[in-house]
């Protein structure tokens, strides 16, 4: 008999391409169909949930249920009193954002189609004069950009709908992120758990319908249910729930990235309430074990939880062994309906819209980090410790292989940090068979990219790359054992600006033993390099120590204290104390002010003091609440210069 096995992807992770992970789970099982009886679907029920609940049908249900209460927001308030003109043009507009009916374009720009609510407010101002945040949408699009205001628009649309739904309708729901207060860093399972069981919300059932529809057309004996964000967890548990509900018999299991990193030390028993199987890691292997178990329980699983009793425990086989990277097959796309997905363009980030908007297909070049050594990151996990690369010739195929399938030639390398040498074999081989594709993806910094690499890289498709800059600081780099030099990755930086490629940095600030001074030093040098061209794109992220880094494994070493709290559910994240006293959190809308008008090309000449506060003037000096910064201001000019 054929073990039907169904892939699917909980709301919401992502509305413009796939999530990778059930596509690459097909590609891997389906060689071995026929050998082991098995046959593999995949559903988007994330993609479901939005367009049901985003049409006109959809938005006349919200209406009715805000209808029957207090108007408890201003996003409740506008989308009432203009609740006909979203219903007469959701479905247009979303027909747009996924790529049919271009002409909409032009009603859209001029700004009469659409009704605009508060997510608007931000254009408003700027039309009216908001200083260094004057004409955002000419900085972004430019003055031929027509096709993408109106995406910009739209999508500012679409987000005004979500708001209205989240602030009257569903308070947990959030395009992206649904129910993800309830799964992030949850010590315990009440929360979910209260939510799961108590009083349903239209999304709910809506999600609840979705559910019951999928056991009907695929009739799985498992449910393989991807668990990658906070923002996807309810969704599945809520799925989980109702696909158990009317068929007792399906087995459910859970994975994917939320799980590696927050329920490996689970306890909960009630969990398994909903699920069947919780699998870590990898889950090409451990699926193949669970088909062979289920048909003969005596066979052994590998590294999955299961419920015995009144006990969560782990079964794992240590004669198992995980699947190479080149043996994982290509991602399968079949059964996604590509034509649906909806190119959203939220923020005027450069990077961020790459994640946002158009159709990207996902491929890795590399399981793991060839470095492996950050201290903040999570080292001491297969994700990230097992470094596994595939050669070039295998990865054209596999790339040749989706093209044919999917139509789209866009590529999201999603490594952890792609291999300088394997970067280079890849354009090499890309270039010598005419394979024709535009693609991005994330590095370190290293010296090895040289002008020539980033060159070759360039002719090879690459339009962008990101990598961690970080604190911007040779001391915390040094700290992080981050392995490279804020001189450096000028020099790498300039090397891709230069070849014509973007350059997005990620960047942090509260890691531990960061002094204020540190953190406006560093923001000088975040503003000579986007002075000098090296950046294009930036965004600070608040530091979080975590149970599986160097840093969480031995946080005296970093002279922090950790205050751990009982934990019987998800554990990732974890508070502690820093002796320096600095206010990160104070710091951090300055931060952000600053690169967003740097990505603006604002502010590039102004003290970077001025971004924290108002600050008061006596006469012509101005008083600063923070110190000025220590760093040369031609810092970045020398490194440059010094490559030369």
């Amino acid at each position: 008999m054929t073990t039907r096995i169904l892939l699917l992807t909980p709301p919401m992770t992502q509305l413009n391409t796939p999530y990778p992970a059930t596509a690459y789970l097909k590609g891997f099982l389906r060689q071995h169909e026929e050998a082991l009886s098995i046959s593999v679907s995949q559903a988007d029920p994330a993609l479901e949930l939005f367009t049901r609940l985003f049409s006109r049908r959809g938005l006349h249900q919200v209406i009715e249920r805000l209808a029957s209460g207090p108007a408890t927001s201003g996003s409740v308030r506008h989308f009432m009193s203009h609740a006909k003109e979203y219903g007469a043009t959701v479905d247009a507009v979303v027909r747009f954002l996924q790529g049919g009916d271009p002409s909409l374009a032009l009603r859209i720009v001029g700004r009469a189609f659409l009704p605009e609510g508060p997510r608007f407010a931000a254009l408003a101002a700027n039309e009216h004069g908001g200083g260094d945040d004057d004409d955002v949408l000419g900085w972004a699009f430019g003055a031929m950009g027509l096709a993408d205001r109106a995406k910009h628009l739209a999508s500012l649309y679409i987000d005004d709908i979500a708001d209205a739904i989240r602030d009257g309708v569903a308070p947990h729901f959030e395009l992206s992120r649904y129910g993800e207060r309830l799964a992030s860093s949850a010590a315990t399972f009440d929360a979910l758990h209260h939510a799961l069981e108590g009083p349903q919300t239209l999304v709910d059932t809506m999600l609840d319908d979705i559910s019951r529809a999928m056991v009907v057309e695929y009739r799985p004996d498992i449910v393989g249910l991807t668990l990658p964000f906070p923002g996807n967890v309810y969704g599945g548990f809520r799925m989980a729930r109702a696909i158990r509900a009317v068929s007792p018999a399906t087995r459910i299991v859970i994975g994917g990235g939320y799980v590696n990193t927050e329920l490996r030390e689970l306890s909960d028993p009630r969990v398994f309430d909903y699920v069947d199987f919780i699998t870590f890691d990898d889950g090409e292997r451990p699926l193949l074990a669970l088909v062979d178990h289920l048909r003969d329980p005596a066979a052994p699983l590998l590294r999955t939880m299961v419920r015995d009793g009144d006990k969560v425990v782990l079964r794992t086989d240590p004669s198992l062994h995980d699947v190479p990277l080149r043996d994982a097959g290509t991602p399968d796309y079949e059964g996604l309906p590509l034509d649906r997905y909806l190119s959203l363009l939220e923020m005027l980030n450069p990077m961020h819209r790459m994640w946002s908007d158009g159709r990207w297909n996902k491929l890795t070049i590399a399981h793991g980090c060839y470095w492996k050594k950050c201290s903040f990151c999570d080292v001491t996990l297969d994700y990230i410790a097992r470094y596994d690369p595939a050669s070039a010739d295998v990865l054209v195929d596999r790339i040749e292989a989706i093209i044919a399938q999917t139509g789209h030639t866009g590529f999201h390398f999603v490594d952890e940090a792609a291999p300088p040498a394997g970067l280079r074999a890849l354009a090499t081989r890309l270039l010598e068979r005419d394979v024709v594709i535009t693609w991005w993806g994330n590095i370190r910094f290293e010296k090895t990219f040289t002008p020539e690499l980033a060159a070759l890289l360039a002719r090879s498709g690459c339009v962008a790359i990101s990598g961690g800059l970080e604190v911007a600081s040779d001391r915390l780099l040094s700290r992080m054992n981050k392995g490279v030099t804020v001189a450096q990755v000028a020099r790498v930086a300039h090397a891709f600006t230069e070849a014509g490629v973007m350059v997005h940095a990620y960047l942090m600030y509260g890691f531990p033993t960061e002094t204020t001074q540190e953190t406006i030093d560093a923001l000088e040098r975040v503003r000579q390099l986007f002075a000098a061209g090296c950046l294009q794109s930036a965004f600070w992220h608040r530091f979080a120590a975590t149970v599986h880094s160097p840093i969480g494994l031995a946080p005296e070493s970093f002279g922090i204290r950790l205050r751990p709290k009982p934990h019987t559910f998800a554990r990732n994240e974890v508070p502690f104390d820093d002796p320096t006293g600095t206010d990160h959190d104070g710091l951090g809308e300055g931060l952000r002010k600053a690169i967003y008008n740097y990505m603006h090309g604002l502010g590039l000449d102004r003290d970077v003091r001025s971004w924290f506060g108002a600050g008061t003037r006596k006469g012509k000096r101005r008083e600063f609440g923070v110190p000025a910064s220590t760093v040369p201001r031609d810092l970045v000019a020398r490194a440059l210069m010094a490559a030369d």
